[in-house]
């Protein structure tokens, strides 16, 4: 379970980041949505199923509500979910 969190924690932050440095920018700048609708609705799935699994590995894992906090709260910053994976996963 847990490499399979990993999965999900690396496909997320790609996925957010892709989102935040290229689709948005070429949104706004060159008036093209179609990068923001091809890449929104993967990684709104790989969000929640990032979300999902943290719940469900959060007593394997053994987190402190501290820790916990940190994880969820990684998964809506930009580079959050690399740092979870090399701080608490690996």
């Amino acid at each position: 379970m847990k490499t399979f969190f990993r999965v999900v924690s690396f496909l997320e932050g790609t996925s957010y980041l892709l989102l935040l440095f290229v689709a948005v920018p070429i949104k706004y700048w060159m008036n093209d949505p179609q990068y923001v609708k091809l890449l929104g609705m993967p990684h709104g799935l790989l969000f929640v199923g990032y979300l999902v699994v943290a719940f469900l590995l959060k007593s394997e894992m053994k987190w402190s509500i501290k820790n916990f906090s940190v994880i969820l709260l990684a998964s809506i910053l930009p580079f959050g979910t690399f740092y979870v994976d090399k701080k608490y996963l690996r």
